[in-house]
């Protein structure tokens, strides 16, 4: 039995890898930072300052996501750099239908061994994100596990935290009969339905979308709302928000639903496109399943007064969204009717 000294480089954790990569990421961090930042990388702890004077009385809004096995066909593609898009996007998205501004975020990276620049490069897409949403990245872990993970192999948590006035909050209680329902467009199935997905790519093998091969294609990132939206509200009431994530469409309007009500989705209204077709005829998969699974190309859903719809889908469009009347809310049982 060897007497040699051992030390955490032995068992498989670099520390000094780890301290380049700090190091590395410093100017991404640095390009998502707010005013209200007190403090950089590096603490136990990051400090965000709710600027006084902002608000009378804010409620913090937060969210926790990861991206689903959609990690593993970035993986399989060596494509790193946009996954953390995904990330940010996936929480982002889930506080600003409470209304909320996303304040700043942190991020959990697990890996067996350190790979610094495939690290850099999710984190390259991680701090987009937060640009992309103008949320601070004020911090994360980077945790190195031997034997947990197998080689070339990571894993990837968010956290966000954002903040409403209490009076704007948006939680759906103010949607009523005849409310127009507005849908923005997705940039493909998001970051659900991956389980599925990558079974539809097994079947169908060298396959392209729209001249692209379809495993690259199916690696566009999470659309972020954020800066739209909220230039949408303050200009217009908006009286419910849906982030369309796992669940479809089917099952996350209604999360939004109080007392008797329905949607009433109007299904020629707007075309699925083509990742969605791809994965429907390769994976024969029916339409109630894929209403169910995926976005179905809206990724958001936006109700607001009927009067004030064709303002709204304007604002919208010219902050870069493609929006349009999806349907109609309809006295009924909190549920989604499609016609």
């Amino acid at each position: 039995m060897s007497n040699k000294p051992l030390t955490y480089k032995d068992a498989g954790v670099d520390i000094d890898a780890g301290n380049e990569l700090v190091e590395r990421i410093k100017p991404l961090v640095k390009r998502t930072r707010r005013p209200e930042v007190l403090a950089g990388i590096g603490g136990f702890g990051g400090l965000f300052a709710l600027p006084p004077g902002k608000y009378n009385e804010p409620v913090l809004v937060s969210g926790t996501d990861g991206v689903g096995t959609k990690l593993m066909l970035a993986q399989h593609l060596g494509v790193h750099n946009t996954i953390g898009i995904d990330l940010v996007a996936m929480c982002v998205n889930d506080v600003l239908v409470q209304g909320a501004e996303p304040l700043f975020f942190l991020d959990y990276f697990a890996c067996g061994k350190l790979n610094i620049d495939v690290a850099s490069d999710v984190i390259a897409g991680i701090a987009e994100g937060c640009l992309q949403a103008g949320a601070a990245l004020v911090g994360g872990e980077t945790a190195e596990m031997p034997d947990m993970y197998a080689p070339g192999e990571y894993d990837l948590a968010g956290f966000t935290v954002g903040a409403v006035e209490r009076s704007e909050m948006i939680d759906g209680s103010a949607i009523c009969a005849g409310d127009v329902v507005i849908g923005i467009a997705s940039s493909g199935p998001h970051s659900n339905g991956y389980s599925l997905i990558r079974k539809v790519l097994d079947r169908a093998g060298d396959a392209q979308i729209d001249g692209v091969p379809a495993a690259e294609r199916l690696l566009a990132p999470t659309r972020i709302y954020v800066k739209s939206v909220l230039a949408l509200m303050e200009q217009v009431k908006v009286n419910g928000l849906a982030h369309i994530t796992g669940g479809g469409i089917t099952e996350n309007i209604p999360r939004v639903l109080h007392g008797e009500l329905d949607v009433a989705i109007d299904t020629t209204s707007w075309e699925q496109g083509a990742v969605f077709d791809f994965l429907q005829q390769h994976g024969n998969i029916e339409t109630a399943e894929m209403r169910r699974t995926f976005n179905c190309g809206v990724g958001m859903v936006v109700v607001v007064n009927p009067a004030h719809a064709p303002e709204a889908i304007d604002i919208l469009h010219a902050n870069g969204q493609d929006a349009w009347q999806l349907g109609t809310v309809i006295p009924g049982n909190q549920e989604v009717q499609y016609v």
